[in-house]
This record gives C-alpha cells, structure tokens and sequence, in this order.
C-alpha cells in the first residue's frame, strides 16, 4: 500500500468569505494519502486595501507548509518593502524568511508546535523553560534568532513545502510561486498561468542545480525531490559558498505582477494534486460550467477535488492530498478595461525564473 490508504478520505475542509472587491471559496482533501501535508492561507483584508491566498504542498511532512500558513504573509505585512508599496519585493523577502525562521531554537520549537501532539507538548515545554517570556513571544523578529536552548544549532527542516502565493491589492494583482502549486487566471473565459511549475528538467533550473553540485536522476534533485525550489528542505541548501538564491533547492520565488481589468473572471490557485489531473484550460471549463449553478465558490471546489479524485491507486495519477483556492472579483476595473493578456504579455512564454521579479504579466497556457 505504501504511502496510500486502503480507502480514501473524502472528508473536506471548506471555506467561503468576502468582502466588497471580491468573494473566495476553497477546500482541501486528503483523499488516497495516509497523511494530510497541504495547508492553505485566505485572508481578505490583511491591511484596508489587500487581500492574500496562499496554498502550500507539503512533502516529507505537514511541518513546514503549516508554517508558511501561519507566518508568510505576517512576514510580508512586516517588510519595509510592503510599506513602501512594493509587493513583489516584500513577497520575495518573505519566501526566503521563512527558512531563517525554520532555524535555531525558536524554529525548531515551532515546528514542533505545528507537528503531532507529543511534539506539540515538547516544543511548548521547551517554550516554558527557554522562551524570553515563557510563551510565544509575540514573533518579535528578534526572539527568533536569539532566542537560546538545546536545539539552538537546530539547521532548519529536512521536510519542505512549495509555496504558491497571490496578493490583490485594488487594481493590482501579485502572484510568488516556490514549486509545482500552480496560480492561474481566467480572463474571459481563456486561462493564463501566472506562475511556472518548477521542475529540475527544465534548463534554467538543471543549470542551478548542477553548479551547485547536485545531480538530477529520474526528474528528481539528487534522486530524491522532483521540485527544484521549494521552502525548508535544508539539507539540499547546505553549500556555504553560495548564496539561498543559487542552492541546487531555493525558496527563491517566480514573483508576476498583473494589471486587472474587466475580463478577468476568476484566480485559481491549486495544489498539483489539481493539475497532475487537469490543465489549466479545463479547470476554467470546469468552473465556468459550475459556478453560476452551485451554492457557493467552495461547493465548486469541492466538485473539482471530487472531479479529480482517483477510483484507485494504480494509476497514480488523483492520489495525493488537494488544495484549491477559488477567488472572484466582484468589481469590474474599467481603467484597464481594452488591455488584452497578450498586450500585457508574448502568448506562450513562461516567466524567466532568473530573477525575483518578472515583467511578464500573463502567461497563456501551452495547447501542448
């Protein structure tokens, strides 16, 4: 049986909320994996003006997708970035933030806190006795990387997570992806992927990955991982003559802006438990077909996980744990109302992956 369950958990988690620019839906399942490793964050108003989604795919564990939930976009809120204005620099800082708190003593006792319960009760008697203030500490930037006791050389995760992320600011949308979770938009009715799946076969990655002495064998870094960025995993960051951006593994994030205007129907963000069973194309189908005819954004969700659902394992393929992210704009954005996507950018070609900030706005998805 494996990593698989006899029968599938089929029970989900749902959630519905809006406010006056826009509604969301989302569900997660477990589904045929013996355990649950995806989290998910959907905050409608982490400031007066901006919204925030996230879905994070676990592997090797649920310690650090559940931290990503909990802490990444309390660390884009605190970036100078973020008060200037600028979201795709405070998106990237945070990505790479999350693995310099997953460090050290207080990270270690976090992680223990997000894990099973023996661990939770470890990590919060360590808390009591190593704490400055015998407690949480409020996340006081500082606490983090001082804060002293038995596990205070503590590297960081063995386990990981992708982390993929889209903040809407009014007319603005801001899409961070670290892996194969997937954000993508439905613009009348065509759907353009707004980040990239980041594999090891592709070159730019390969590229990375070889200079930072790691091999690739069966799609996978070292043999092991078939992502090539992804957030924790410290033991594929471990060259001490490179900086977190040039790992064989980086939580260096795709960072893809995008203009809203009056087409843009909907923004799917999914796990690739999603998109190993449907392309970007024919999750749009699906959901134009359903939306106006279900309850609610997380019913339509629940259909696609049931869509997706395998009837056994044999095939591999509707397997793994499901997460998706369902959000509508209610408001039309007339000032960009006559900017086609390929206006906004070349039909086909995928951010460059290079740098933390891409030009390219919307990305069509491949008919191939």
């Amino acid at each position: 049986m494996g990593v698989y369950l006899s029968t599938p958990k089929t029970e989900k988690l749902s959630e519905d909320g809006e406010n006056d620019k826009l509604k969301f839906g989302l569900s997660s399942m477990q589904g045929w994996r013996a355990t649950m490793e995806d989290a998910h964050s959907a905050l409608l108003d982490i400031d007066n003006d901006t919204s925030f989604f996230g879905v994070f795919d676990g592997h090797g564990g649920r310690v650090v997708a559940k931290f990503c939930a909990k802490y990444l976009h309390r660390e884009v809120l605190r970036s100078e970035a973020y008060s200037a204005g600028d979201l795709g620099n405070a998106a990237h800082k945070a990505f790479f933030r999350m693995d310099e708190m997953m460090r050290g003593q207080r990270g270690w006792r976090e992680l223990q806190a997000l894990g099973d319960k023996i661990n939770q009760i470890s990590g919060m008697i360590e808390g009591l006795i190593w704490s400055p203030r015998g407690s949480d500490s409020n996340d006081q930037h500082d606490d983090w990387a001082f804060e002293e006791g038995p596990h205070s050389d503590f590297a960081g995760p063995t386990c990981g997570s992708t982390a993929c992320v889209a903040i809407v600011r009014n007319n603005q949308l801001v899409v961070a992806n670290a892996g194969d979770s997937r954000c993508v938009i439905s613009r009348n009715g065509q759907a353009y992927n707004l980040s990239r799946d980041h594999k090891p076969e592709l070159e730019a990655e390969r590229e990375r990955i070889l200079k930072a002495g790691g091999y690739i064998q069966m799609g996978r870094v070292n043999g092991t991982i078939n992502l090539s960025r992804a957030i924790g995993d410290i033991e594929f960051k471990q060259n001490k003559f490179l900086s977190p951006d040039k790992q064989m593994l980086t939580a260096n994030p795709d960072i893809n802006t995008v203009d809203l205007c009056d087409d843009d129907d909907f923004l799917v963000l999914a796990c690739d438990g999603i998109w190993d069973c449907m392309s970007s194309q024919q999750l749009v189908d699906f959901i134009h077909e359903h939306i106006n005819t279900e309850s609610s954004l997380s019913a339509v969700c629940e259909r696609v996980l049931d869509r997706c659902l395998a009837p056994s394992t044999l095939g591999g393929e509707g397997c793994d744990n499901m997460t998706m992210i369902l959000v509508q704009f209610k408001k039309p954005i007339s000032q960009n109302k006559n900017v086609s996507p390929a206006e906004q950018s070349a039909a086909d070609k995928q951010p460059t992956g290079d740098t933390h900030w891409s030009e390219i706005h919307v990305t069509e998805e491949s008919s191939s």
